[in-house]
Order: structure tokens, then C-alpha cells, then sequence
């Protein structure tokens, strides 16, 4: 079968964990005798097609004031007409749609696509190609994808601008897939809510991960606490810091792996407290070393977080998971088998947390022995077979 993906982004360019998902899952297929293209945005302007490891890359260029790489660093009123164009593109429509003609391709699966826009899913759908569509996000109903405010508090009063381009959106993209999944049902619910995908078919699909033999040994000599992701302030990052510097502990040590536009008020936030470091962006290779090495990890996050890659990658390691009670995270981290949840934004509950563990090994070793089992059900391989089977599913309907 030929299957194209379409991604806004695609690595080694990656901004979250969606596009690193979609090359592994890409790869994945490949491995099964798939033959796999992508269409994804291209960092400079360029267009161009590669091959990486197998997979047929096209990336291009979608005329635009930006790139989607430099979306982040533009001011506000260039964002507001960037995101009108975005909303359905004729030049990535053209593109999209004699890429698909040329390639011939069974299925289209859409993933994360602002910078391409929502004409993507009119180009499939003009060519009658079975289309399956994966939420990483909240872009269909969040101009920020994000359901935060500009503050970075939880939205529940959206503007009249966001009521105006949700509508817009919700015309341009209901009911055009023929099947819609996301990681967790939270963002499923959240869709549905907003009035979305009413009469197609969704699925859960948790995220796939390729499987250690055996769970890593531990040392508890000194407890390694791990942070990987964004460092944004939505992400909680200066929550797990207060939390931590509330440990009058000396045997614990605080690792930050990441960057983001917040990294400097972080930074204040630890001052000179000796335990925290700061490691910036690390390559995959010293990831899975810290992984493996870590105690714990804490995903911290103040949003609806979907359903954070980093906490597979850790149960996968056999280390237990402390992370908010918001968005996806409660349907991964099952409390007291592998890690604990708490109140997103707690502090006190965090630090709790935090020294309940530090204190008690024996209770460590618990989970990780859970946090190793339960990452057994979201292997690639089952990942795999359940997306062949929808493909197949949507091509005979």
C-alpha cells in the first residue's frame, strides 16, 4: 500500500513530540513493506525531496509571510494574517493535490498541518483518496493550539476572533476525513464538543514505541529527577522548580532538558540552587542514557497536555511518571502502579510527591517494575497493525 503522511513538520526539524511520532510510525511502515511518502513544510524557503531511511520526503514551500519555522518569532499582526492565509492555502492545495495525483497514493493520513493549512484536506478529498486525520492538538478549535489565553491560563471565554476563525475552520475540514484518531479520547471529547466530526468515525490510537528487552537498573544513591520537553511556561516548568526547591534534600538532583522562549525566566526561578541543570537540547543517543538513568520523570504541564511522548519514552525505560491531572496524561499514568498524578499547578502537592519518593525506594522499585508492563500495550508493532488495519478499513468503505 502507498500512504501518505502529512505533517507540518517533519524531522530533523521538530518542535513537539506529533512530528517525531509520524517518522517512527513512517519508518515503522516502511519495515512492514509500505511504500511511505511525506509532505512537509520546508525550514528555508526551498523546496526539495529527500529519502530518510526509506521514507520519500517532500518538503515544501506554501507562499506565506513565514515560514512555520519562524512562526514563534513573529509579531502579533503578522501572525493574524499569517493565520488567515493559512486557513486554506490555493498554493498548498495545488502542490498537495499533483503530489498525490503524481504519487499515486491508497491513503492520505493528516496529521499536525497548520503551515500547509486546511486545503490539505480538501486536495485528498478532491481526488476521492480515503483520509484519515490524527489530533496532536487543539488547532481546529485554538488559533494557538493550545486552549490557553495570552496570558497562558486555561481559555473558557474564547474572543470574537476565535469564535470567527474556529467557524471558518469547522467549515472547511468537517466531516471530510473518513476516520478521526487522536493519542488520548480527552482531545477526542474536546473536538466532538466544539461540534466536530459528528457523523465520522473516532478512535483512540495511543502512540506507538519501540520496546527495550529488559527495564534499566537503577541507582538510588543520589535521585535523578528528569524534565524533557519545551521549556514554556504552559509545559509547568517553573512548577517542578518551586516544587524542587522546596526539597530539603542534597541527594536529589534536577535535570532540564530542552529549550523554549522561557528558558531564561527558569533560569531565575532556579537562581543558584546547585542541583538543577540545565542541559539544553540533547541528541536522542544522551536522551535514552538520561532516561534510563532517571528516578523519575515529571511532566508538569499547565495545558491540556494530549498525550506527552516523553512519558512513553520514560515507562519504556522502566521509570515511573509524576504528571498533572489534566488533558491525556491521567489515561498514561495509572496512579501508584506507574508514577502518581497531581492537581496541575500544585505546588505543595508536587514537592509531596516528589519527597514521598525520594524517601522511599522500596516504593521506586514498585513502580518501575509497573511503569516497564504498562508501556507493553503501546508497542510499535501493535501500533502498526492497527493502522494497517484502519487503512484497509477506509479503502474498502
Amino acid at each position: 500500500m502507498k500512504i501518505c503522511f502529512i505533517s507540518n513538520l517533519y524531522p530533523p526539524f521538530v518542535l513537539g513530540g506529533g512530528e517525531i511520532s509520524v517518522k517512527r510510525t513512517a519508518e515503522g511502515l516502511v519495515k512492514r513493506g509500505h511504500d511511505v511518502l511525506v509532505i512537509t513544510t520546508s525550514p528555508n524557503r526551498k523546496s526539495l525531496i529527500e529519502d530518510i531511511n526509506g521514507v520519500k520526503v517532500y518538503r515544501i514551500n506554501p507562499l506565506n509571510l513565514y515560514t512555520m519555522y519562524n512562526h514563534q518569532k513573529q509579531p502579533e499582526i503578522l501572525k493574524l494574517i499569517w493565520h488567515g492565509i493559512d486557513l486554506w492555502n490555493p498554493h498548498s492545495y495545488i502542490v498537495v493535490k499533483n503530489i498525490l495525483k503524481k504519487e499515486k497514493t491508497d491513503v492520505v493520513h493528516i496529521n499536525n498541518f497548520k503551515g500547509l493549512s486546511l486545503s490539505v484536506f480538501s486536495a485528498a478529498k478532491r481526488l476521492n483518496l480515503p483520509l484519515i486525520f490524527t489530533a496532536h492538538d487543539y488547532s481546529l478549535i485554538c488559533p494557538r493550539a493550545n486552549l490557553l489565553t495570552g496570558s497562558g491560563e486555561i481559555c473558557n471565554s474564547p474572543s470574537k476572533f476565535c469564535v470567527l476563525y474556529n467557524r471558518i475552520q469547522k467549515y472547511l475540514v468537517n466531516n471530510k476525513p473518513d476516520l478521526v484518531t487522536a493519542p488520548s479520547q480527552f482531545v477526542i471529547d474536546k473536538l466532538k464538543l466544539k461540534g466536530l466530526f459528528e457523523d465520522v468515525k473516532t478512535m483512540k490510537l495511543p502512540l506507538g514505541i519501540e520496546l527495550s528487552d529488559e527495564k534499566a537498573e537503577k541507582s538510588y544513591n543520589t535521585i535523578d529527577i528528569l524534565y524533557v520537553g519545551s521549556l514554556s511556561r504552559p509545559k509547568g516548568v517553573h512548577i517542578l522548580i518551586n516544587a524542587f526547591k522546596g526539597l530539603d534534600l542534597d541527594n536529589t538532583i534536577l535535570h532540564i532538558l530542552g529549550k523554549g522562549k522561557d528558558e531564561e525566566e527558569f533560569k531565575k526561578v532556579a537562581g543558584l540552587d546547585q542541583r538543577i541543570i540545565f542541559h539544553g537540547f540533547v541528541p536522542d543517543e544522551k536522551l535514552m542514557q538520561l532516561y534510563q538513568k532517571a528516578n523519575v520523570v515529571v511532566v508538569p504541564s499547565i495545558w491540556y497536555d494530549n498525550s506527552p511522548l516523553v512519558i512513553y519514552e520514560s515507562l519504556m525505560s522502566g521509570t515511573p511518571v509524576i504528571g498533572s491531572r489534566i488533558g491525556g496524561i491521567p489515561e498514561l499514568i495509572e496512579d501508584g502502579y506507574n508514577g502518581f498524578l497531581f492537581e496541575a499547578g500544585n505546588v505543595d502537592e508536587l514537592k509531596d510527591k516528589l519527597e514521598y519518593l525520594i524517601e522511599k525506594a522500596s516504593e521506586l522499585k514498585a513502580l518501575e517494575e509497573g511503569a516497564f508492563e504498562s508501556v507493553k500495550k503501546y508497542s510499535m508493532g501493535t501500533h502498526i497493525k492497527k493502522l494497517e488495519k484502519m487503512y484497509d478499513d477506509i479503502s474498502v468503505g
